[in-house]
């Protein structure tokens, strides 16, 4: 199981090492408040989206992952000598007392993914769900760069991988050096990722306003959740059905950066993004424009949704203010800057970009993103009906529900600081925010993404626009003339919200208790034996659906989170988001195994899983149908490698040639 003593190392560590890294950076680009708070954003961007093309080159190992942070050290520490804006400029800075604010609601999505220590049993939260891409940073620290597709192996064991992965290759290099799981540093970098959030909200929220005091706002309003629960009290339900539709994950800062860390990471690139293009409308640079890059590549090869499609509308949308806003004589080499930037931001992604078209293409999807509404009310409506109401629902009814401190107030904090008096460059990046959360919020009440059984799209497209209202709401609540009722709106939404709040903490603390976390307790040991006849590079099977009541919808999770072994087949859900394959061709597989470890497998079946998806490894539990109607036991394709008596069977392929394995 993870320990929560080396996952408090992983994040401790990343903390010190990227703000260190950021800062060197950003005091010679940003003000005082922006350097510091954009800090640990900016040293994982630019970091992590430089090094991964140098270790896909050089390897991929412990030596080289501390001798590059060695370096990265060095020329930091040399950065810091050279001459730049003095530390005690006259100008707000973000308080201590702040950061540790944020460091403790930054354990809020962390401990969720934790494992719940119970008598007899290890419960786990609901967020663990979305956190079985874990199985991708093992198979990183195992395999190297690139990494293999850890859910499905008909490629062979070297087969391509189509996810955007930089968040996870970047826990991949927490994990190598420091020789912990990849859970460990999964939970680690998730609390890192609050954090860095944070702190870059609290800098913009400072910068902002000039007041200090803005900082703790942002921490505030980012701990508000949802009205659901007040509402469910008043009306019924949580879910408010049937006059709404179902929950799906569209919600605030607090529950996406426990369910969603990638994406709330690539929001924070966005956002430090948009600042530094403003910074260069102002005062052009080389430094500037290649951190500027490095910080669109990293949010880009951390989430398609937000740090490629909702950038990229944001961008478009500001560039018109911007050129109005540079002098004519310099807008032609800032012009100049932004295409080869763009240039580079091309070349440097292309291996994700062309990963994610040779995915779509696999898929057999000609259109992965379409124009599509979000669908908000629910069955109590008429479907003609619904369709046409869902329009402004999203904006009278959701937004209100999800966003409750920060939908109303930033609004009015927005439009007060571009009417205010406000210096040029503040003025301008208000501007270029408020254009980047219109952008988060058109993007997902208009586009939608196909791919998968959830609007992902829309599901995260909403978090730079999140970003941005925290930030916005905050320092709203330090203006004047309509800091009163900035300040009644944002007091009352998160009150309001506290309920919501309080059963999200309670539930990622406690977990969800199931009979299943019984035999999940055990499962360390399973592994462990699996791992003696799986080899690095082999694949193993387990019954897809195997203790698939420890979250919320049917996940191989014991797998993903405990195997460090790549599996054939994974299940389902893993392969939905990482597996290129067609719906047909992914629901046949699926049907396939499930049959097999339900004791009803054929021998073409068995075949298949040796020969054509390269099952190396099968395991075989007493939960499986196929524990008393096994059909690996008399398979010429297999043969039994060990019998742990009412707790396993393991199976290793019987290869033609021995010497393939």
């Amino acid at each position: 199981m993870a320990s929560p003593v080396n996952a408090a190392l992983c994040a401790l560590l990343a903390t010190a090492f990227w703000s260190f890294l950021g800062y060197a950076l950003t005091r010679h680009l940003l003000p005082r408040a922006l350097a510091i708070g954009a800090a640990p954003v900016m040293g994982w961007a630019v970091h992590s989206a430089a090094t991964l093309p140098i270790f896909l080159l050089i390897g991929f190992s412990p030596l080289a992952v501390v001798a590059i942070a060695a370096l990265c050290v060095v020329v930091s520490l040399a950065t810091l000598k050279l001459a730049a804006q003095s530390d005690a400029e006259a100008a707000p800075a973000i308080p201590w007392w702040a950061f540790l604010a944020a460091a403790a609601l930054a354990l809020v999505p962390a401990v969720a993914i934790l494992p719940k220590i119970a008598p007899g049993a290890v419960d786990l939260a609901d967020p663990i769900f979305d956190h079985a891409k874990i199985a991708m940073i093992d198979a990183m620290t195992r395999q190297g760069l690139p990494p293999v597709d850890p859910v499905f192996g008909a490629a062979g064991p070297n087969g391509g991988f189509f996810y955007y992965y930089l968040w996870h290759y970047s826990a991949a290099a927490l994990a190598l050096p420091l020789h912990v799981s990849g859970w460990e540093a999964d939970i680690g970098l998730t609390w890192f990722t609050a954090l860095a959030s944070l702190s870059l909200l609290m800098g913009v929220a400072v910068w902002l306003s000039k007041r200090s005091a803005a900082a703790i706002w942002v921490v505030a309003v980012a701990g508000a959740a949802s009205l659901r629960a007040v509402l469910g009290w008043i009306f019924g339900p949580y879910s408010l059905e049937p006059f709404l539709a179902p929950p799906t994950g569209f919600a605030g800062w607090l529950f996406q950066a426990a369910w969603a860390p990638q994406h709330l990471m690539s929001a924070s690139c966005v956002v430090a993004a948009m600042l530094l293009i403003v910074r260069y409308a102002q005062r052009q640079s080389v430094l500037l424009l290649l951190t500027l890059v490095l910080v669109v590549v990293a949010g880009f090869e951390s989430s398609t949704y937000v740090g490629g499609i909702t950038f990229a509308i944001a961008a478009l949308a500001a560039a018109p203010l911007l050129v109005v806003a540079i002098e004519p004589a310099r807008r032609l080499r800032f012009f100049a800057g932004m295409a080869i930037a763009a240039v580079l931001v091309v070349c440097l992604a292309a291996p994700f970009l062309n990963n994610q078209l040779v995915a779509v293409a696999a898929r057999g999807d000609s259109n992965p993103i379409v124009l599509r509404h979000f669908a908000v009310l629910g069955a109590m409506f008429p479907a003609a009906l619904r369709r046409v109401l869902d329009w402004p629902a999203y904006w009278l009814v959701l937004l209100p529900i999800e966003l409750p401190a920060t939908c109303v107030a930033s609004v009015i904090a927005l439009i007060a600081m571009l009417r205010s008096g406000a210096p040029p460059p503040e003025k301008l990046a208000t501007a270029a925010l408020a254009c980047l959360a219109a952008a988060g919020l058109l993007a997902s009440w208009l586009l939608a993404s196909t791919l998968g059984d959830n609007n992902d799209l829309g599901l995260r497209a909403v978090l730079p626009a999140a970003s941005v209202l925290i930030a916005a709401a905050a320092a709203g609540v330090m203006l004047l003339p309509r800091r009163a009722v900035i300040a009644a709106t944002v007091i009352g939404g998160l009150v309001l919200s506290l309920p919501d709040t309080a059963a999200m903490i309670r539930s990622n603390v406690d977990g969800t208790p199931t009979p299943d976390g019984a035999v999940f307790a055990q499962a360390p040991e399973l592994w462990q034996a699996v791992r003696r006849y799986a080899s690095p590079t082999a694949r193993v099977a387990n019954n897809p659906l195997f203790l698939q009541d420890l979250t919320p919808w049917p996940a191989n999770i014991s797998w993903a989170l405990l195997a460090n072994r790549s599996s054939c087949f994974a299940g389902r859900e893993l392969a939905l988001a990482l597996a290129p394959l067609s719906d047909r061709l992914r629901e046949a597989i699926n049907a396939q195994f499930v049959r097999v470890f339900a004791g009803e497998g054929t021998a073409q079946d068995l075949s298949d899983m040796a020969k054509k998806y390269a099952c190396d490894v099968v395991v075989v539990v007493p939960q499986d149908k196929a524990w008393n109607n096994d059909p690996f036991a008399a398979s010429p394709d297999y043969r039994l490698a060990e019998n742990r008596d009412g707790r396993w069977r393991i199976y290793v392929a019987v290869k033609a040639d021995p010497a393939a394995r």
